[in-house]
């Protein structure tokens, strides 16, 4: 999906949306979308410089990294980007990052790509470590049993044979 800039001649214009989850999914992507992915922002040009301010609102689906469940991660965040055309890019071979940098994209052909627009929103609000639920229990480490849904057997005070030479001499001292 391209956004076509030529489109937008005044200083101030509008984009709004909504996208099937279909229409925006990558192979390989860590999260699967699946609800409809609406997409709402202003355009403000100046000259060949666009701002792009607005939000995404769309629902993802996780695995829990500590049951490995999949789980439902609303999603509702907002942006403001600005796009410069590819001849501002520097050439420059080594430069330090500046906080403008950071908001700043590039686009060719009078065409932003909104596909890497969205998935870079998604990536930017997904949790560093996902959870079902803050109380999740996981899995049991030896036997592999949802402590969620259910309980095992296992012995709880499990130790790892590699330790063991250490426990010897722990009881020598």
């Amino acid at each position: 999906m391209q956004l076509d800039l030529t489109r937008y001649r005044q200083p101030l214009g509008h984009f709004s949306r909504t996208f099937q989850p279909e229409e925006v999914a990558e192979p390989g992507d860590a999260y699967r979308i699946v609800a409809p992915v609406m997409l709402a922002f202003e355009v403000h040009k100046d000259k060949e410089r666009f701002r792009l301010v607005g939000t995404v609102v769309t629902e993802l689906e996780l695995p829990c990294s500590r049951c490995l469940e999949p789980f439902r991660f609303p999603v509702n965040t907002s942006f403001d980007l600005r796009y410069h055309p590819a001849s501002e890019m520097s050439q420059d071979e080594e430069r330090e990052v500046e906080e403008d940098d950071l908001g700043t994209s590039y686009y060719q052909d009078d065409q932003i790509d909104l596909n890497e627009l969205l998935r870079e929103q998604f990536y930017l609000v997904l949790p560093m470590k996902p959870l079902c639920e803050e109380a999740c229990k996981g899995l049991c480490p030896q036997c592999g049993t949802n402590l969620n849904t259910g309980s095992c057997s296992c012995d709880a005070d499990w130790e790892d044979p590699r330790l063991a030479p250490l426990r010897q001499l722990k009881k020598e001292s």
